[in-house]
């Protein structure tokens, strides 16, 4: 089954947070995102947040909180935060 892949669609939130972050930490974010954009159903560091509407992201210490329209086919990043300050509302 060979579908487009998602588009990568970043919040303003998403990009200021994108833009702080270390190259090396940048570039693993980006090439996560990249590969979850290419089969959301096979990536292992995506769960549903339990009582939220988003899911989230792991790489490495950095939660990546994004929601999934795989109708529209749109990956849509909410923030890119660490690990501690990721889940407090």
């Amino acid at each position: 089954m060979n579908q487009a892949p998602l588009r990568v669609e970043l919040s303003r939130a998403a990009q200021r947070d994108l833009r702080r972050l270390d190259p090396q930490v940048r570039r693993r974010v980006n090439d996560a995102l990249q590969a979850l954009a290419q089969d959301p159903h096979a990536s292992a560091g995506l769960r549903k947040l339990t009582g939220r509407p988003e899911s989230r992201l792991r790489v490495g210490d950095w939660r990546v909180l994004l929601t999934l329209d795989l109708d529209a086919r749109v990956l849509l990043v909410l923030r890119i935060l660490p690990r501690g300050r990721a889940y407090r509302d």
